[in-house]
């Protein structure tokens, strides 16, 4: 007995003692790089703890196989050990996809102006990290299982029998596979990425988290909104970040017919020139409803994002508030009554305002470009003869 003892020790030594120097010249290896490259100190840090447990266990493993291998209670050491190295290799390989997803996270910055080809890049990777973590664990778990006889053989007969097994387990399961399949769908497709603005249910927010089954927006007003995959996939939503950051809002005033749009126009460019807020792309002035014995103003203004855009809105509401409230009170909307008919004349320009020649679609580079965007690129003159605004004869006498 003391020999057997004296025996397994011995081995156990010698096994573990080449296992731990292997681990040492390995470790040397990784520490000589990790001074060259981060990304080799970064794998060190992630991989060292799993890596040096393996060692010690497959030492162990090798150094009492070899003193016990005839013994009768063998097969259940044996198992232990599998047992031990299959959970050991399975947090080896998790460690290594989050090294990887993590070197991935640092190459695609979110916290950049244009930052669309990032977001899409980290929302694939996280979830390609939850897959492979989860179909890591499953694999893991399915082997320690089948390390037991009895499951092994209750494998085989659910195995002959996977026809029945698979339509229960579709049937028991219809909604969860539905809402997997669906963030697999909206990461790939790129139909929705992590820092996306957008409006669901009502609600405006951004995309803070996209799941295998849910997908959370942080709201405006720090509420947190979670939703299924499937909502995105079965319902229309709006993405104000689809393909840039950049916005069009505006802001409306219902006036007295008094107003002078000329004069809101002028005003109107020196308040931009006072806020950072706005970007330069447009700024429009327009009359767009003159009905119901009020006329309708509509500014449009750009910014870099929504944040942004909200803040410039409010900004322009103001400041075009209190300049009607000093400057033309007279313009404010309110109801009148005539009582009698007028006796004294009314005082009228001798010279009328000029109606604003710069629209949302006409009168600059900027303008003709996006109206271009909803023709198709259709030439401007083809377009005008199109709808009849250049007069046959004038379109007879141009044409060779």
């Amino acid at each position: 007995m003391l020999e057997n003892s004296l025996e397994l020790g011995i081995d156990v030594g010698i096994s573990v003692g080449v296992a731990l120097l292997v681990l040492l010249v390995a470790e040397a290896i990784m520490r000589r790089l990790a001074r060259r490259s981060e990304w080799a100190r970064e794998l060190f840090v992630q991989v060292r703890r799993p890596f040096r447990v393996l060692a010690v266990v497959v030492g162990l493993w090798i150094g009492v196989r070899a003193a016990l291998i005839g013994v009768d209670w063998w097969p259940g050491i044996t198992r232990i050990f599998t047992i031990a190295a299959i959970v050991i290799v399975a947090w080896l390989l998790v460690a290594f996809v989050r090294f990887f997803s993590d070197v991935a996270l640092g190459y695609s910055r979110i916290d950049v102006p244009d930052n669309g080809l990032a977001r899409r890049l980290r929302t694939q990777t996280l979830i390609v990290k939850r897959l492979a973590v989860a179909l890591i664990v499953i694999i893991a778990v399915g082997g320690i299982l089948f390390t037991f006889d009895e499951v092994r053989a209750v494998g085989a007969s659910v195995l002959a029998s996977a026809g029945i097994a698979s339509i229960v387990a579709g049937l028991a399961a219809q909604s969860v596979l539905g809402n997997m399949f669906a963030g697999v769908q909206l990461v790939f497709s790129d139909a929705l990425r992590v820092d996306d603005v957008i409006v669901a249910r009502g609600e405006w927010g951004r995309v803070g988290e996209i799941t295998l089954s849910y997908v959370v927006l942080d709201l405006w007003d720090d509420r947190r909104l979670v939703l299924p995959c499937t909502y995105f996939t079965t319902t229309p939503y709006e993405n104000w970040t689809r393909q840039g950051s950049e916005l069009l809002g505006s802001v409306e005033f219902d006036l007295d017919w008094r107003v002078s749009p000329q004069r809101m126009r002028e005003h109107l460019e020196k308040v931009l020139t006072q806020t950072p807020l706005y970007d330069g792309r447009a700024s429009v002035l327009q009359v767009t409803e003159a009905t119901g014995g009020y006329v309708r103003v509509r500014i449009l203004v750009t910014a870099k994002d929504a944040p942004t855009l909200y803040d410039l809105r409010c900004f322009v509401r103001e400041a075009m508030v209190l300049w009607i409230q000093s400057v033309m009170p007279e313009t404010a909307p309110a109801q009148r009554v005539l009582v009698s008919e007028q006796t004294t004349p009314v005082r009228r320009s001798t010279k009328p305002e000029q109606a604003g020649e710069t629209g949302l679609f006409h009168g600059s580079p900027e303008a003709e470009e996006r109206a271009s965007a909803f023709t198709q690129a259709i030439p401007r003159d083809q377009l005008d003869r199109e709808l009849g605004e250049v007069p046959p004869a004038q379109e007879v006498e141009d044409s060779p």
